[in-house]
């Protein structure tokens, strides 16, 4: 029986692409990956990422990862769509893209029979568990998430050098991404090529940053 594991990486930061992955593999192969080392790749350094997505991605051509970009993000509001039903629409287009009988992802909400009951409406012909930690708890779950960072980590690097900036991990928690929203707010590059392409302009951080570089909050 081979089963699905789908999850995110760079659901909340205000730099660079959200990027969704699903590997598909049996019990043998979910043997093989926790043999290696597979987990949750919160938990794993990025240079281990970079190595285990190597050995996940030879072990099985079932995989499938979608990058949705800052651009995408902003304009979820013009569809109808809050964060989370974005997310699940495009897991579910990895679901149905996939070879497997069961597919688990690792519920964006606390309220994970709401999430499996949504899915399973988009889902064709799959049996849906959706849980909280699913990335701690399922090797296909973890396996997923080491492919999701791994390609995430690859885009901001990127965006670093296209920018020639290094604005950290691109996360409202990191002073380094902070200071570069607010200096380019300043300087109006914000609203300028390439910038704007890459920063999510719906998020708080940023919509404040704006606010107070308008004097509105002075």
């Amino acid at each position: 029986m081979i089963t699905i594991g789908i999850d995110e990486a760079g659901r909340g930061p205000l730099i660079g692409p959200m990027t969704i992955a699903g590997i598909g593999i049996d019990e043998k192969t979910a043997q093989n990956f926790k043999l290696m080392g597979v987990k949750d790749s919160k938990m794993l350094s990025i240079k281990k990422i970079y190595l285990l997505e190597r050995e996940i991605t030879k072990a099985s051509d079932n995989f499938m990862l979608i990058k949705l970009s800052a651009e995408e993000i902003d304009k979820r509001f013009d569809n109808g769509k809050n964060l989370n039903y974005l997310e699940l629409d495009n897991m579910a287009e990895i679901a149905n893209g996939l070879k497997g009988e069961t597919v688990i992802v690792d519920s964006p909400s606390s309220n994970t029979e709401k999430i499996r009951r949504y899915l399973l409406k988009k889902i064709k012909d799959k049996k849906v568990i959706a849980e909280n930690y699913a990335d701690k708890n399922y090797i296909e779950v973890s396996a997923a998430s080491v492919i999701a960072k791994a390609a995430r980590e690859r885009e901001v690097e990127k965006i670093k050098k296209e920018l020639g900036y290094d604005f950290g991990s691109g996360y409202p928690s990191d002073p380094k991404t902070v200071q570069f929203i607010k200096i380019i707010t300043e300087n109006g590059k914000i609203f300028q090529e390439p910038y704007k392409n890459f920063i999510r302009k719906t998020w708080s951080t940023v919509k404040y940053t704006n606010y107070k570089t308008l004097n509105l909050f002075n």
